[in-house]
Order: C-alpha cells, then structure tokens, then sequence
C-alpha cells in the first residue's frame, strides 16, 4: 500500500511475489485510487492467492491461480465499507469482514457491518450481518471502544470463527454453515476496555488470540489460547498475564511529548511447528532510539 502521510490518505495497491525467498520480487498493481486502504492477502490450499482492499467506494477483490503471474479483478464484494479482514478456509472458502469504518478513517458508512463469504474462489459472495453487538463511530470519536480490525479465521474442519471485544470483554462464536448461524461464548471477562483483537485457527477449534487493554500507562497486551470443542460447552481459555508494549508516539506537534500507544490496530501470532504460539509486537520507542519488532514466543502449555 502506498501512503500519503501528509494527506493521511492511500494511493494504490500493488502486491509483490519473490520465487527465491525474498531476493528477488515482482511486483503487479492492482489499483491506483485515492483513499486505496488496508489491503490483505491470503492463499487457498491449492495455491489460489486472494487480495482484498477498499477505496472508500467498497472492498474490492483480486485474485491469483498461478502464483502471481497474472491477477484477475471481480465486481466488488460490497459497495460500502472498510475491508477489515480476510481468511481462507481448508477447502478454498473465502471470508471478508466488512466494517463501516474505511479510507484510512476518512469515510464511515453507518449501518455496513458483515460477514461475506465466497465458496468459489471470490465469483460469488453471500453476505450475512456478524455475530455480536458493536458501537461503531467515525475515527477518533471518544467514548467507544477502539475498533479496526475485526479477526475472521477458519479451523481445520472448516468452521468459522469471529473475534470481537465490547465493554465487558472478549468474544468468541463459531458458525459451521458459513456465517448462517453462530454460537457465540463470552470468552475472557475484563473490567478494562479491551480492544483490538486478532485471531488465528487450526486443527479441529483449536484457537490462539491477542488483544490489548487500557491506556495510557496502563496499556497492556494479551494472549491466549482457546479449545472449542462443543457448541454446548464454553471454550477452554488459557491466557498469558498481561504484557507491556514499547510503543510511545509523539503528541502533535511537541515532538518531546510523547505517549503510550498500540502501534497499530492488531498483534500479528501465528501457531509454531512445536505447538507453542509466536507474536510479533512494534517497538517505537524514539527517546531510546528503538525502532523495530519484538518476537514473543509461548510455550505450548
């Protein structure tokens, strides 16, 4: 994604493919629009590579069957709404969450908040409202609870699940059939705002998680790991204690004043060969001179 800081707005998207583990890259645009916004890219079992972004006009879809070479575009999957994220199932099935907020923040659409999902590689979509109950705003209002991304992921069996947080904690469902019908646990209990949650699924639900709550000097991150095994029973939750982010942000235009961020609206993890868990989490630290990632990793206990 190509950013224009000072207009605080995107301006294309381009996706790269490297053959040789990174020392070469080919890169093809996909769309040069104003306001082009948080793309995502995920590959299907047998090689499909999807593509998904917004413009403030909708979220758009781009796909690959021979590694990158050549992209084809379809219609767009809705004509309103951010692309909040993407997740690709064991068999190929594609899932988008579309949010109200899109544009880098500068456009929200009231009301757009769904779950589409394809089954054919991205030429059909059948759209369905989420699980769970949200407050949405423009960006930057106050007194709702910090919203961006919100995690979709696919277990190996092919059941869906979604993430999402609201004032009381953490939640979780699950659907079998696709987003049509959901189970929904509230999965972690939190008397502080939690926030910005990411997911990731394998296996037959098995789950891993992050979030963040507080803020200010009280901002803090979580993982854990979830076993859904029945609908009719609540997950198996192991959480970590909570965990601190170096991430302190200038405050306008007093360069030396500075305070506690999330440095982005989610904390990447991803299962390890082992068993255990590995995140990844920002380090912007400009009075030490710290810039760059920590590695996290959680045994599998």
């Amino acid at each position: 994604m190509l950013y224009d800081r000072a207009a605080n707005e995107g301006r294309q998207i381009a996706i790269g493919v490297s053959r040789d583990a990174g020392a070469t890259w080919s890169w093809t645009t996909l769309s040069k629009m104003r306001f082009d916004d948080r793309p995502w890219v995920a590959v299907a079992p047998d090689g499909m590579v999807h593509v998904i972004w917004n413009d403030g006009n909708g979220v758009s879809h781009a796909s690959s069957r021979d590694r990158g070479v050549t992209w084809s575009r379809g219609a767009r999957i809705h004509t309103q709404g951010g692309s909040s994220h993407l997740a690709v199932g064991p068999r190929g099935e594609v899932a988008v969450r579309i949010v109200p907020l899109s544009a880098s923040g500068n456009k929200f659409d009231p009301g757009v908040e769904l779950i589409a999902v394809s089954i054919d590689g991205g030429t059909t979509w059948q759209k369905r409202p989420p699980p769970g109950q949200r407050d949405w705003a423009p960006l930057d209002s106050s007194g709702v609870v910090p919203r961006w991304v919100e995690p979709l992921a696919w277990d190996g069996e092919g059941r869906l699940y979604a993430l999402w947080t609201d004032t009381t904690g953490v939640w979780l469902a699950r659907s079998a059939d696709g987003g049509g019908r959901w189970t929904s646990w509230r999965v972690v209990t939190s008397r502080v705002v939690s926030y910005y949650p990411y997911l990731v699924a394998r296996g037959h639900g098995e789950l891993a998680a992050t979030w963040f709550s507080g803020v200010g000097n009280h901002l803090e991150w979580h993982v854990a790991r979830l076993q859904v095994r029945d609908d009719s029973v609540a997950p198996r939750v192991i959480q970590s204690s909570p965990l601190p982010i170096e991430v302190w942000i200038p405050r306008g235009a007093q360069r030396d004043s500075l305070y506690h961020g999330t440095g982005g609206e989610y904390l990447g993890l991803t299962f390890l060969q082992d068993g255990g868990l590995g995140v990844v989490s920002p380090i912007q630290n400009p009075s030490a001179n710290r810039l760059g990632f920590a590695w996290w990793r959680f045994d599998a206990r």
